[in-house]
């Protein structure tokens, strides 16, 4: 029971940066409450977007031309990785922004 005194203790006394150590929790939460309510929205339309690209490429009106493709991949998916990482590695208590990821997906019905 010492380590929940503890992080009891943390949660309800001092500031970081001036702030409470609830709100700095709160704020990646609320985050990914907004990403996820807007990745969930996001997802219908490009879901229609690829059918009809797949459509448009079927008939012949548009030409999807995988080596450029890899190219871009090869270009900016480390990039992408790396930024990711750092995103995820400097929220505080990045739990909190995944499971307001998954909470604003679910409730975006």
């Amino acid at each position: 029971m010492g380590i929940l005194d503890d992080i009891f203790g943390f949660v309800t006394s001092g500031s970081i940066g001036g702030l409470p150590p609830i709100v700095i929790m709160i704020i990646p939460l609320v985050i990914g409450l907004i990403v996820g309510y807007l990745v969930h929205k996001f997802l219908k339309i490009a879901i229609i977007a690829a059918i009809v690209v797949a459509v448009a490429a079927y008939l012949g009106f548009l030409s999807l031309n995988i080596g450029a493709m890899k190219d871009l991949s090869d270009k900016y998916g480390p990039m992408a990785v790396q930024y990711g990482t750092l995103l995820i590695g400097i929220l505080p208590l990045g739990i909190g922004f995944i499971v307001g990821l998954v909470i604003g997906f679910l409730l975006s019905k």
